[in-house]
């Protein structure tokens, strides 16, 4: 092989999709009505698509087990904190033993992250802390080699690749309702989603995937 081959080898190296088991929970017209009038309301968007999405959020479930996370997010109760319908939802849940699992398409917005849901995917993490899933070695595979993956398909570069916590300093955040412009969560901190994202890079490295570093957090306005 010579060495220009092996190059072009190389840079055309693609992250493999990771296994996903498909486990829908229940989206039909109405949950989709609500969801473009959320879009509406929240954002200007009348629509309940998720098209070119520019974000990765990663979340823990504050459980320990996914049919606890799966039962939640298939209720489209509406939720305890903000009280408004749609009900929340992921896109994946990652259980304790690594098994990834996919809950709503990727062309569907899920709400998962005030002011991002417009552009963003959302990952859970069955778990109760960051440093949990952070020394769950089969989990964070999943978790590295789906947020790889994703990135690659989307062009969603590595400091888009964001913590629950760090979303209110996304360039993408936009909340038109003034009550919630400043409301975040407390999953994935900063700190262990620099941990995160060096791992992130890491994989990508190994793999020979290129990723991109552009587009980093910005000053919040709370």
């Amino acid at each position: 092989m010579t060495a220009l081959l092996a190059l072009a080898l190389v840079t055309l190296a693609v992250p493999v999709r990771p296994p996903i088991v498909s486990k829908p929970i229940p989206f039909g017209a109405q949950r989709r009505a609500e969801t473009a009038q959320y879009a509406a309301r929240h954002y200007g968007l009348h629509t309940s698509r998720l098209e070119h999405p520019r974000v990765i959020v990663e979340h823990y479930t504050a459980s320990t087990t996914f049919s606890s996370a799966w039962n939640t997010f298939a209720s489209d109760a509406p939720d305890p904190e903000l009280h408004e319908r749609p009900g929340t939802c992921a896109h994946f849940v990652i259980d304790r033993d690594g098994t990834i699992y996919q809950l709503v398409p990727l062309t569907t917005i899920c709400r998962h992250t005030v002011g991002l849901n417009w552009t963003a995917i959302g990952i859970e993490h069955v778990g109760t802390s960051d440093a949990s899933i952070l020394s769950n070695a089969r989990q964070m595979r999943s978790s590295l080699a789906l947020s790889l993956w994703l990135m690659h398909r989307y062009g969603i570069s590595l400091p888009n690749v964001i913590g629950h916590s760090e979303s209110l300093t996304s360039r993408y955040h936009r909340e038109r309702y003034a009550p919630w412009r400043c409301q975040t969560h407390a999953d994935w901190q900063h700190t262990d989603m620099v941990a995160y994202r060096r791992r992130l890079l890491s994989l990508a490295r190994s793999e020979h995937v290129t990723v991109s570093r552009t587009g980093g957090p910005i000053s919040s306005r709370c």
